[in-house]
Order: C-alpha cells, then sequence, then structure tokens
C-alpha cells in the first residue's frame, strides 16, 4: 500500500475500496466552506467517486473514521494540474496533517503529470505555507490556466463577483504556482557552479605544483 502512516492517521491514494466515504467527503467540505465563508468548487458524488476510482484521490483514516481529503484535477490539456478539495476534519486538525495530504497529492501529481505546472488559490495562511515548502510560488491569475472549466468552477464561492468584476485579474484568493521548469534550472545552475568549483581547485592545485 502507498501510504503514509504517523499517529494512528493513514494518509493514502484513494481507490474504488473508499467509495463509501464519498457522502462523508461531500459533507465536510461543504461544512467547512461554510465556516469559512468562502466557496470550495461543488462536486458531484460521482465526480469523487470517478477521482478514487481513476486514483487521482488521497484520503485520510484514523482507523475506519474520515479524517481528511484532497484530490487531483487536470486542466489546459493537462498541461496544469490542481490539487482541489483539500479538506481535515475539525477533531484532526493541528496536527500536521493537512500538510501531509497536500504532500501526498503533489507527489502523486508529479508522477501522474511529471511535465504539468501545478498550481492553486487559496485564502488560508496555513496553505500558503505548506505550498510554499512544496515549492510553489505566489503568481498573477493570468499565469495560471486558462481553462474555462476550470474559472467555472469558482461560481459556487461568495466572492465569485470579485472575480468577474476585474476580469478574473484577482480575487479574495492568492494563485500560487509550481512549474517543474524550477527544478531543472536549479540543476543546471548547481551543476555549472560545481564545474566552476572543481575548474577553480585544479588550477589552485597546478599553482602549488608549479
Amino acid at each position: 500500500m502507498n501510504a503514509d502512516k504517523k499517529d494512528s492517521i493513514v494518509v493514502q491514494i484513494a481507490d474504488e475500496n473508499f467509495l463509501e466515504y464519498v457522502d462523508t467527503i461531500l459533507k465536510t467540505i461543504e461544512e467547512a466552506a461554510k465556516i469559512r465563508g468562502t466557496g470550495i468548487a461543488r462536486r458531484s458524488p460521482e465526480y469523487i467517486a470517478e477521482k478514487m476510482k481513476e486514483g487521482k484521490a488521497i484520503i485520510a483514516l484514523s482507523g475506519k473514521e474520515f479524517a481528511g481529503f484532497c484530490y487531483i484535477e487536470s486542466w489546459g490539456n493537462k498541461q496544469f494540474v490542481a490539487n482541489s478539495g483539500l479538506i481535515v476534519v475539525d477533531k484532526f486538525r493541528g496536527a500536521g496533517l493537512a500538510k501531509r495530504i497536500k504532500r501526498k497529492a503533489f507527489e502523486l501529481s508529479r508522477k501522474l503529470y511529471p511535465n504539468a505546472k501545478i498550481f492553486g488559490l487559496t485564502t488560508g495562511l496555513a496553505v500558503m505555507k505548506i505550498n510554499s515548502e512544496l515549492g510553489y510560488k505566489p503568481v498573477t491569475f493570468s499565469e495560471l490556466t486558462d481553462d474555462e472549466a476550470f474559472w467555472k468552477g469558482c461560481q459556487s464561492c461568495v466572492n465569485y463577483d470579485i472575480l468577474q468584476r476585474t476580469n478574473r485579474k484577482h480575487c479574495l484568493c492568492t494563485g500560487m504556482l509550481y512549474d517543474p521548469k524550477w527544478e531543472e534550472e536549479k540543476k543546471k545552475a548547481g551543476g555549472a557552479k560545481e564545474q566552476i568549483t572543481q575548474t577553480v581547485k585544479r588550477l589552485a592545485n597546478k599553482l602549488k605544483k608549479s
């Protein structure tokens, strides 16, 4: 099992064996949205079930009790990927579970879509911090997917009118993006730096011998 177990809570990739939790997941997401006063894109039971069947969802369980969830969506012909619907049940908050779920979803996204940019919209400082630790950077909405199907999901948010009034330039959410090319650039820069260091060492040794 591809799972992360800690403090009796198991974080793992969800499949058809977890379909019994679909209704609980949707209810938890809806209740959280009401408390936050912000929107989480509404999804049907069939949609969440399909994500599980495709192996594109992460679920956290304490024994058989539901603790948290997140799912993966691809947009713009799979050029962009979003980790959506992140939720943690109240009683399991404060122990780093959201971070574990988010990291698991991030790792799965990188495995399924290695060349895709991973992005998200959030108003939560905790999620922003987690995203930053994973390598995301704050970006303007113009750098995110232009897939209309994604932005249509914002219609269920109470702040959707702001997004409309600003011609989708900004809202209360912060756009964050991870581009796999950044890692490649870091590796290249690190390799070039190492080459320079080795060259300097070789020259220094030659000077010592001469």
